[in-house]
């Protein structure tokens, strides 16, 4: 027979082992990566000394952050190695966009902007176009997200 006292010492487990059941899901890693390259493959200097988006090389490789930096040249290595927080994009090259609406999303290396001195990637095109129409007002609130949102 069920009584008010055991249906609510019930309502009261039940809860509790719905989150014992429920697995944990791992973090994201600081830095979007594909197969431990990051900015898939394309060098993060080129898009501020050449203004577009440049493949780089293995054999101008840097480790940064737990990932593979690739460069088109020795000089782009050398720059990005001497200060990569001018040149890394923010947010771990996560989507911005996606950043700044609180969860992460992968890159396209052709979905870019710099802005206030800062490389931003975004999931594709039509996307970019949506952080653009706002980009002061997103970063704001990417970097109040970040980096929580890899949580």
């Amino acid at each position: 027979m069920l009584t008010r006292r055991s249906f609510l010492a019930a309502t009261a487990v039940l809860p509790a082992a719905g989150l014992i059941a429920t697995p944990a899901l791992a973090a994201e890693p600081p830095v979007y990566a594909t197969d431990g390259i990051a900015i898939n493959g394309y060098d993060p200097v080129a898009y501020f000394t050449m203004s577009k988006p440049v493949e780089g090389e293995m054999a101008h490789a840097s480790d940064w952050e737990g990932v593979k930096v690739l460069f088109s040249s020795a000089e782009h290595k050398v720059m990005f190695d001497a200060d990569p927080e001018t040149f890394a994009p923010k947010y771990g090259g996560y989507c911005a966009y996606a950043v700044s609406n609180g969860y992460t999303a992968t890159t396209s290396p052709s979905a870019w902007s710099v802005y206030e001195g800062r490389l931003y990637l975004n999931y594709n095109r039509v996307v970019r176009g949506l952080w653009s129409r706002d980009k002061a007002g997103h970063v704001a609130k990417a970097d109040a997200n970040w980096p929580g949102v890899l949580a």
